[in-house]
This record gives structure tokens, C-alpha cells and sequence, in this order.
């Protein structure tokens, strides 16, 4: 018989843990909550201090009594949940499941599962903390109040199988409205000059500046001629401007920035980022060395790092790069003025596990994501960059043309890690000769270039994070599952990686403005989080948030129920018939977007994919037609649409163009820097368009 019993969310978990604590140790698995609000009813009593029905979650029932029997014959029990809210709420509704008094040091948390990290944590046990608790409770209750209500009355008044909530109703706005901002943009138009130089046998670039002096912009063609009229042929460096500039890495990763950047770098959705983590701040089997966790807790809004942790990485790095890379000096990284800072930053749990080491005992995915939390972080602890930067001012007349480059004196942490943008651009080195002032340089060439503005981009997944996070909206945990939810309710699609709405969603958003605005107002959903964060310091009781928020909610959802006219979706017609019944088929919208479907239903089921054309012959069987196809994965071919009796595809695009070497099929291959024409047979290739 075990002495004590501890409990926590995951087999992972446990199987990790019990190799640290010894034989008088029993850790079991409550896998994630035991108990919770029903499904079949809202579970809230408005009428009692909105009072929780908490019962215990279907299936759940065995794992419970197995519980029980361990916590009778252990002689203490410890609770060692997730370090956050919802890990405290396990813990508590354990405690209750179990006997076990929430005032007792019962309560075990630690930032990493490392041996040193659950040993320390095991010498400071502590009480339940009930602030905690009400606060994620404050947040299940309010979000059952809404969610409850609502979705009812979107079935009745729009279609079965629609959900509302207080962030991915804001998420699906916030989609709209910049929908809306393409739809209503005008561009403008602007141009710009730019001129090829040779300076000896160097070449560079410059482009236009200003008039003596001044900066100009160009908004029409007249402003250009004007311009072009004004030059002669003489071309002379009229200031030299060299500066060193430091550039200091990124912070090590918070929940946002990892899925931020694991979107960018690695094409990983959300959910499949905190999936992964979760498998890596549990534990993996490293062989001899058993189960052990690799990252520290995923779900946090820090960049802060223990001290152990950054003279860990210092001396990785002096070792590894040499002392000049070590960062001699603290960073002081902005903290955002909503963050809990509840725990450390992602980070690993040691800098010495480098990926190179781990290769055998991950997979593919997990050492991708791995590496990335690793470089990231221990580019953290490295100096900053330095890059000498030059800037040219050419003047011809009265015109000035401006150049400016850069190159990498020394690339500190550039070394290791440099950090993704949206739109997939990294600085890189643009070297300029050696000028000085009063040197000639030739002119090659003047390029003229009219330009329009663009409107604002569609939000990619990275970027609707980033935008939640600043607005503080939802929490770090809250990400994945609305963006999963969104897309699974039909309002809001994926096309080219970037967010769409659905017509669905515009209907939805629009009732809900109309009748319950405060939901889908950004500054009223990020003021109930700070609420929460209030509750969770002990600041305020969290009854008094639910019933102010109530109260309001509770008269707009009385007359919502009176006033909201049904809406009726009409179904759009496919242009074909279905060839099981003869009925016409329509258009409809599944999870993964729009699909076609017998009108017949449910008497006939039928469905298939919508087909896109692309416009060439198949060059297998010369009968068919090249087709767009999707894998399960949702990853792009093509394919003949004679399929299965001609079993041509391609995951490059074919064109209708023959290979001119060869007379075999050409197809246009995506590369990072544009689109590239080749042949499928031999080394034929053409010039790669942008």
C-alpha cells in the first residue's frame, strides 16, 4: 500500500511524476474534470445566487470509484492539477468528489515536470486556493448563461446546431468587420522612382527621396514627369550616414506567440500547437532516462524566466558559441497590462536537451515544435545583434535619391533564431559599395512604378491571436478551442490559410448586434476578463460580476425571444441534378467549408465535393479533365476527373503547355519566393514569377 496518493489530469502525467517521487508515492489519472455542469440543462440556479449543479461527467463514473478507493487507503491525498485556474478547479471539485478538506495542504503545483521541480513543490504543499476557483467558476457560469440562452434561440429563429459565447461571437465579428473593411476599401494611388546606380563595378539601388531636401510623395503621374523633368545627367553623394544599430532578440514564448509563431514557421494550427506542447510538458520517453517533461507549462501570458533557467542557458551558450554571445546584461521585457503573469514563459525545462539529441524520441511534429520553443528561448539569453547600417543621399539637382543598406557586424542571437512575421518577410543584408561624400555615381536606369494601396489582410490564424490577445480578449487557454469552434459551427471558413465568413455567420452576428450588443462589443467582453482577473485577486465576490452581467442580459433575452423574426436560408442551387434521385442539388456549408448535397434530404443523402476546373485536358489519358482535389489533411492535388480509370495526379498544378524539350507535362511549383514553371520528365525550368 501507498503512503500517499496524488492525482493529476493525464496518464502522461502520472507516468512522468511517480518515476520522481518514490514507492511511497501512488499517482493516478482523474483524465481532466470529473465533474461539471450538466449538458441536458444550463445548470445554473438564477434564482439562488446563480448556484452550480455540478454533476459528475458521464463515463467518468468508474474512474471516480477507483479514486475513492485509493484516496480511503492512502494516508493523505494531493491534488496536482494543471498551475492554472481550470487546474484548480479540477483540484477543488476533486476535493469535494473525495473528502479530502480544500483547507488542508493538500494542493501541489509546479511549472515543469522535472525532478527537482516536484520535489521542491512536494516540500510546499498548500490550501485550495478558492479565489482561483471562483474565478474560473465566475467564467463556466458565464459562459453557460450565454451559450444556454442564446444557442436555443438562434435554433428556433435560424437553424439547429448553432452556438453562441461571449469570445468566439467577438472572434467572428472581429472576422466580419475586417471583411467589410476589403469590401469598402478604395484604394489610392501612388508611385514611386527608383534608379540603378554603378559605382566602379558595383551595383546598387536607390530610390527617390524628396526635393532638396524634403520629402516628397508621389500620388499622381504628372507628379512623376515633374520629377524626371527636373534631371540631368549628373549624379553626386551628397551625405553618408553609417550608424551601428543593435538589435535585441525576441522573448521567450508566451501561449499567444507560440501559436503565433508556430502558424508563421511551421503551417501548425492552434489547436494542434497546444496539442503538441501538451505532449511535451507532460513527458516523453527519453529511453533509459524514462519519462520526462521537456517544456514548462504552455498555457501562460509571461515571458519571465527563473534565475536557474537563465544561468542554465548562459553557460549552454558560452559553451556552445562562445562567451561574446552570452547576454551580459538583464532584458526588461514589456509586460502587457492584462497578463496574469502566473507562471514563467514556454521555455525548456533544460537548455542542454538540445533537439539534435532528441531526434529519436519525438516525432516529426513534436521535434518541429520543440526546436522552436528551444531556439526561441535560448536566443532569449543571447546578446543582441549588431548591425552596421549606411545611408546614401544621391542628389541630382535639386532631386534626392536615397539609398540605405545593412549588413550583420556581429549576429549574436541571429545566430540561433531569428522571429517570423506575417508576412513571411526576415530583414536580410542589403550591402551599398563604399561611398563618400562627393563621389559621381552612373545611373543605369530610372523606373517609374505606379502604385495602389491595399486594403487591410484577412486574419490568418496568427493573426487573429495577436489581435484577441491585444484587445484582451479570452485568455491564453480560450485561443484554440474558439477558433476550433468557429469554423465547426459553419461562420467563418478557411480559404488560402485566411479566415472568411460564412453567410451563416453574417446572419448570426447580425441578430446578436441587434439584440445583444454588449456580447459582441470588444471593450464590454475585455472589461468581464478583467472582472475575472479581479475575482481571481480576491478583490471583488463572484456572484456580484454574475449578477451585474445577468441582470441585463437577463431583460434583452426576454425581448430577443418576442421580437426576433425567423430567418429563413435558402439554399443555393448547384446547377445539377443529383444523379441517385433526380433532385435538384444545392449548395450547403460543412466544417471544412462548402459542399454540394441532394435537396432530397433527408429522404436522399447524397453529397460530393464541389469540383474546380482547372482549365487543362488530362496529359495521361488526353479524355479528362484536370481537377482540384483535396486530402483529408486538406492539403491541395489534381487529379483526373475520370478517377479511378485514369489514375493521373499531381501535387504540383499542370498547365496546358507542353514541354518544349520534351513534349512532357509542365506544371507550376510553389517555391518561397514565387511560382515556377517545369517539366515533370527533364531539367526543364523557366524564370520564376513572384
Amino acid at each position: 500500500m501507498s503512503d500517499y496518493l496524488v492525482i493529476v489530469e493525464s496518464p502522461a502525467k502520472a507516468k512522468t511524476i511517480e518515476r520522481y517521487l518514490g514507492k511511497k508515492y501512488k499517482v493516478k489519472a482523474s483524465m481532466g474534470h470529473i465533474r461539471d455542469l450538466p449538458k441536458s440543462q444550463t445548470g445554473v440556479d438564477v434564482e439562488h445566487n446563480y448556484e452550480p449543479k455540478y454533476i459528475t461527467i458521464r463515463g467518468k463514473g468508474p474512474i471516480l470509484k477507483d479514486l475513492k478507493t485509493a484516496a480511503k487507503k492512502a494516508k493523505k491525498v494531493y491534488l496536482a492539477a494543471d498551475p492554472d485556474r481550470e487546474g484548480e478547479a479540477i483540484a477543488w471539485h476533486l476535493a469535494h468528489s473525495l473528502d479530502v478538506d480544500i483547507h488542508s495542504d493538500c494542493r501541489v503545483v509546479f511549472n515543469e515536470i522535472t525532478k527537482d521541480a516536484i520535489k521542491e513543490s512536494f516540500k510546499h504543499p498548500r490550501p485550495i486556493n478558492m479565489d482561483l476557483v471562483d474565478s474560473q467558476q465566475a467564467r463556466r457560469i458565464l459562459d453557460r448563461l450565454v451559450g444556454y440562452n442564446i444557442s436555443p434561440l438562434l435554433w428556433k429563429k435560424v437553424k439547429k446546431g448553432l452556438s453562441a459565447g461571449r469570445v468566439q461571437s467577438v472572434a467572428v465579428r472581429l472576422i466580419i468587420d475586417r471583411e467589410n473593411e476589403i469590401k469598402n476599401f478604395i484604394p489610392e494611388e501612388y508611385w514611386s522612382i527608383t534608379a540603378n546606380f554603378e559605382f566602379g563595378k558595383e551595383t546598387f539601388q536607390a530610390a527617390f527621396y524628396g526635393i532638396e531636401g524634403k520629402k516628397l510623395e508621389l500620388t499622381s503621374e504628372a507628379d512623376v514627369k515633374e520629377v524626371l523633368s527636373k534631371l540631368i545627367d549628373k549624379y553626386t553623394v551628397s551625405s553618408v550616414s553609417k550608424k551601428e544599430r543593435k538589435r535585441n532578440p525576441a522573448p521567450p514564448f508566451t501561449t499567444s506567440s507560440l501559436q503565433q509563431e508556430a502558424a508563421r514557421k511551421l503551417n501548425f494550427r492552434a489547436k494542434k500547437t497546444m496539442m503538441l506542447a501538451q505532449q511535451l510538458y507532460e513527458g516523453i520517453d527519453l529511453g533509459k532516462d524514462g519519462s520526462v517533461g521537456l517544456i514548462t507549462y504552455m498555457r501562460t501570458d509571461s515571458t519571465r524566466v527563473s534565475e536557474v533557467a537563465q544561468t542554465e542557458a548562459a553557460s549552454y551558450i558560452k559553451e556552445n558559441f562562445g562567451t561574446e554571445f552570452a547576454r551580459t546584461e538583464q532584458r526588461k521585457d514589456k509586460k502587457q497590462t492584462n497578463a496574469q503573469d502566473a507562471h514563467e514563459a514556454v521555455r525548456p525545462t533544460s537548455t542542454f536537451r538540445d533537439p539534435n539529441s532528441l531526434k529519436e524520441y519525438l516525432s516529426k511534429d513534436q521535434l518541429r515544435l520543440y526546436k522552436l520553443i528551444w531556439e526561441r528561448f535560448v536566443a532569449s539569453q543571447m546578446a543582441p545583434a549588431i548591425m552596421d547600417t549606411m545611408s546614401v543621399d544621391i542628389l541630382n539637382g535639386e532631386v534626392v535619391f536615397r539609398a540605405t543598406g545593412s549588413k550583420i557586424k556581429f549576429p549574436g542571437f541571429m545566430k540561433v533564431y531569428v522571429e517570423g512575421t506575417d508576412d513571411g518577410q526576415e530583414e536580410k543584408e542589403n550591402l551599398l559599395p563604399d561611398l563618400k561624400t562627393g563621389d559621381n555615381v552612373k545611373s543605369t536606369d530610372i523606373d517609374p512604378k505606379q502604385h495602389f494601396t491595399q486594403p487591410p489582410p484577412r486574419y490568418t490564424e496568427a493573426r487573429l491571436v495577436k489581435t484577441l490577445e491585444e484587445l484582451g480578449i479570452g485568455r491564453p487557454s480560450t485561443y484554440a478551442p474558439t477558433l476550433d469552434t468557429i469554423q465547426k459551427r459553419g461562420y467563418v471558413a478557411l480559404e488560402n490559410k485566411r479566415f472568411v465568413p460564412t453567410e451563416l455567420g453574417e446572419i448570426v452576428i447580425e441578430l446578436m448586434l441587434e439584440f445583444f450588443p454588449e456580447i459582441l462589443d470588444v471593450e464590454f467582453t475585455a472589461k468581464l476578463e478583467n472582472n475575472l482577473d479581479e475575482i481571481e485577486d480576491g478583490h471583488v465576490e463572484w456572484v456580484k460580476i454574475i449578477d451585474e452581467f445577468y441582470k441585463d442580459f437577463e431583460v434583452k433575452l426576454k425581448k430577443a425571444e418576442e421580437e426576433m423574426e425567423k430567418v429563413e436560408i435558402k439554399d443555393e442551387f448547384a446547377g445539377e441534378d443529383c444523379e441517385k434521385c433526380g433532385s435538384p442539388m444545392v449548395f450547403k456549408m460543412g466544417r471544412y467549408g462548402k459542399f454540394m448535397a441532394c435537396s432530397n434530404f433527408p429522404d436522399c443523402r447524397n453529397t460530393k465535393p464541389i469540383v474546380k476546373e482547372i482549365g487543362v485536358k488530362c496529359p495521361k489519358c488526353e479524355k479528362g479533365n484536370i481537377i482540384e482535389r483535396k486530402t483529408k489533411k486538406k492539403r491541395t492535388f489534381y487529379g483526373c476527373d475520370r478517377y479511378p480509370d485514369c489514375d493521373f495526379i499531381s501535387w504540383d498544378k499542370p498547365i496546358e503547355r507542353k514541354c518544349p524539350k520534351c513534349d512532357h507535362v509542365l506544371v507550376e511549383k510553389k517555391l518561397k519566393k514565387g511560382i515556377q514553371v517545369q517539366c515533370t520528365n527533364c531539367d526543364y525550368k523557366e524564370k520564376t514569377e513572384s
